[in-house]
């Protein structure tokens, strides 16, 4: 201030850097509307692949639990026809039982043979001597 007058800051004064100021903010400005433009269209991008996936993945559930729904039915039948089929082999291992006795064949030897047959005879000799 020895020399003289307060030329202020520099050759552009004041003014000069109000000029910079805004010439920042506007880049500023453009940066952060450029960015929120992407931002919004990768998030449109998200939102509409999100909901594909989530409508697919709806109709999954739907046809599992149809399946399921189903494969549980058939389990039951299969069940209670296997109790049904468990029922009818006992009872009929039961009469088999109760039939094996007079179904097997006895080996004979051939002494209890020869003894029926002479039995057999005699009794045939006295039925026929009845008779006459």
């Amino acid at each position: 201030m020895e020399d003289g007058q307060y030329s202020g800051m520099g050759n552009g004064g004041v003014l000069g850097l109000m000029e910079v100021v805004q010439s920042d903010f506007a880049k500023v400005l453009s940066e952060t509307n450029a960015g929120e433009a992407d931002s919004a269209r990768i998030y449109d991008q998200f939102m509409a692949d999100s909901s594909q996936d989530k409508a697919v993945k709806e109709t999954d559930v739907k046809h599992k639990t149809s399946g399921k729904s189903k494969k549980e039915s058939a389990l039951a039948t299969a069940h209670k026809d296997l109790r049904i089929t468990h029922e009818e082999l006992s009872a009929a291992m039961e009469y088999y039982e109760k039939l094996k006795p007079s179904c097997v064949e006895k080996v004979v030897s051939y002494e209890e043979k020869v003894a029926q047959r002479k039995a057999e005879i005699e009794s045939l000799q006295e039925a026929l001597e009845i008779l006459q």
